[in-house]
């Protein structure tokens, strides 16, 4: 069954209402899935840039001890000539900014820790830094700088670390992925190059001579710094360009500019170190990177100010989308729904009209018409059905009339019928006449499918010779009645004018039969088989069913007649396929003729009665009389057909020798 026949199927054994309930059932699958598809794919986003928040905002205090840790490194290399006390107080001061801000990051990082896999992180640089209060007193000067070095490498780390999984480095939109650039890679990466700049230029101011390797590091990363800060300005700008709330470049140009050109200054003054004979003032390296440094912390806060509210405003965008969508989805589902329904509605409504008025129809109301507006396809089908109404009217009274002579006609071919099938019952042998056959037990049965059969047997006595036949005309009813009764006066014409030649018998039987068919112009033909009998002797002639011979000694032998004759009525000429067979009867020997009725006879489960067990039932029953033989093959036959209707005539012909 292919696709299009198989839905046609499942639809057309389906009411309507079932049908409205699988449609809309599977109308709200891919609906639904697409829903949820979408606003699951728009939670994604908020969780995304919920996440960058979050990451934005573990940042800020990380932010501050990168600003005051560097300094702490930087005191250790204060002149020799400076106030201890007043150095004492510039630590102690600065140790309990960074105490602050690690207080703060405590608190952040319960809050996010989790979120943002960092707890192991922070405890590893919390404890680096409990080491260091504790101990810096007892630490020699380069004990004191590398502990302060680890701890801004670590800090580093862990904003790294918190930029990686809060998503800040996969920002899909420029404007806010150039902020993220800004405050997670370039600002800090200069800031880190700024604190070394000015821990170098310190170190150089306390020495009389420096090295040329150190003059050589600091143009290096003056070069560095220089190539950041123009990447910087680059990719702001960018940002600036695919802003569209348009708040970046009103708050971070000024800064930006700002931070730029301290930039380029520091750079420009560094750019002296190149000539070797040039006098260097380190102080003024360590005063400016000193203000490059401010310079970049106050943008990197007003830039990460900016970066979450940019961020804040995408979550509201999307959820704005999510309500959005969510109320238009509401909206188009609840006017899909009141169409669905007015469409049920109406089509029940026009399904329920039509029932109303086919029900009155069959009562004989055909003057009932349906009154519907509609226009659609179920118009078409009431303006049909009206038509139909309109119709029926017209041929009402012609139906009558016929009717009436139809009444007329069926009496009359029920009393035509009856005539035929009174005369088939009259022409059939008597009891009295199988009685008066010498030699053999004789028993017949015959009964037909319909009101008249086509089968039929004979058994006739004429001057000392006895005449059986049996036979099968095709199709029932009054035609197949009429060739049988033709048949029997045939055999019965022959054997009164003493003709004991088979092919002769044959042929005038078929002859006749062949002229009246033609005449009657009706598609019959009759099988017909005939046994001559005398003293024992059996003389077979004919094409019929097989015949069933068993003997006293219960040995059975079966005859086939497809090669002793040919159908009667089907060919004008039929002499050459009539032969004869002679089979010797002994007392107590069973023969039995029957037509396919028997053998073909169905029960509910479509099962054939089948030769087999016929001949099951003459062996079991063989030492019986006729009679009895044949009782019990027709209760055997009723017993497997049952309850199922019998559709071909029935008949059977059991002789036994005396």
């Amino acid at each position: 069954m292919s696709r299009k026949s198989l839905g046609i199927h499942l639809m057309n054994r389906l009411s309507y209402p079932q049908k409205f309930t699988l449609i809309g059932f599977l109308f709200a699958i891919p609906l639904t899935l697409v829903m949820y598809l979408l606003i699951s794919e728009i939670n994604s986003r908020v969780d995304f840039a919920q996440k960058e928040i979050y990451g934005n905002e573990y940042l800020r205090p990380l932010r501050q001890l990168r600003q005051y840790i560097p300094k702490l490194q930087l005191l250790n290399y204060q002149p020799l000539n400076t106030n201890l006390s007043a150095q004492e107080d510039t630590i102690a001061d600065l140790e309990a900014k960074i105490d602050a801000n690690f207080q703060s990051l405590v608190y952040t990082d319960r809050q996010l820790g989790k979120e943002l896999v960092s707890s192991d992180y922070f405890n590893k640089i919390y404890h680096t830094w409990q080491k260091f209060k504790l101990r810096r007193s007892q630490w020699s000067r380069e004990t004191y700088d590398f502990v302060c070095q680890n701890l801004t490498d670590n800090i580093n780390r862990l904003s790294a670390h918190v930029g990686d999984i809060s998503n800040l480095i996969l920002d899909p939109d420029l404007d806010t992925y150039y902020l993220m650039d800004a405050t997670l890679l370039k600002i800090p990466e200069m800031q880190k190059i700024l604190s070394e700049i000015r821990l170098i230029s310190q170190k150089n101011s306390l020495v009389s001579y420096v090295k040329p390797e150190k003059r050589a590091k600091l143009i290096t990363l003056a070069g560095k710094l220089r190539e950041l800060n123009q990447d910087l300005a680059i990719n702001m700008e960018v940002g600036f360009s695919n802003n569209r709330h348009g708040n970046l470049r009103s708050k971070l140009s000024d800064k930006l500019t700002k931070f730029n050109s301290v930039v380029e200054l520091l750079t420009a003054q560094l750019d002296k170190l190149i000539n070797p004979t040039a006098v260097v003032e380190y102080y003024a390296y360590l005063d400016g990177s000193e203000r490059v440094l401010d310079s970049s912390f106050e943008l990197w806060d007003e830039t990460s100010n900016e970066l979450d509210f940019l961020l804040h405003k995408r979550i509201e965008s999307f959820i704005r989308k999510k309500v959005f969508i969510s109320f238009l989805v509401l909206i188009s589902l609840l006017i899909v729904i009141y169409l669905f329904v007015a469409f049920y509605r109406s089509v029940m409504q026009t399904v329920f009209v039509l029932d109303e008025a086919s029900k009155k129809m069959a009562s004989g109301n055909v003057d009932h018409k349906i009154i519907l507006d509609n226009r659609d396809e179920l118009g078409q089908v009431v303006a049909a059905f009206n038509k139909i109404a309109d119709a029926l009217v017209a041929a009402n009274q012609e139906i009558t009339v016929l009717n009436d002579r139809l009444k007329a006609d069926n009496l009359r071919m029920s009393a035509e019928l009856d005539v035929t099938r009174k005369i088939q019952q009259m022409l059939l042998p008597k009891d009295r006449e199988l009685k008066e056959v010498m030699g053999l037990d004789i028993a017949g049965f015959m009964e037909a499918a319909d009101e008249v059969g086509g089968d039929y047997y004979d058994v006739l006595q004429h001057k000392g010779r006895v005449k059986i036949g049996i036979g099968d005309v095709t199709g029932h009813g009054l035609e197949s009645g009429v060739v049988m009764i033709m048949v029997q006066t045939a055999v019965r014409t022959l054997l009164a004018y003493n003709e004991s030649d088979p092919v002769k018998f044959f042929s005038a039987i078929n002859s006749v039969i062949y002229d009246n068919i033609q005449r009657m112009k009706c598609d019959r033909n009759a099988s017909l088989a005939l046994l001559d009998y005398q003293q024992g002797m059996l003389k077979l002639s004919g094409q019929h069913e097989e015949m069933i011979v068993v003997r006293s000694n219960g040995c059975v032998e079966r005859f086939d007649t497809i090669d002793l004759g040919f159908p009667i009525g089907l060919d004008a000429d039929i002499a050459e396929f009539v032969a004869e067979t002679i089979v010797q009867l002994y007392s107590g020997d069973v023969v039995v003729l029957y037509t396919d009725g028997i053998t073909e006879a169905k029960n509910m489960d479509k099962l054939l009665y089948g030769l087999e067990r016929l001949i099951k039932v003459i062996e079991i029953n063989s030492q019986r009389s006729a009679a009895e033989i044949r009782q019990a093959v027709i209760n055997d036959v009723r017993s497997h057909i049952g309850e199922q209707k019998v559709f071909d005539d029935i008949t059977l012909l059991v002789l036994k020798q005396k």
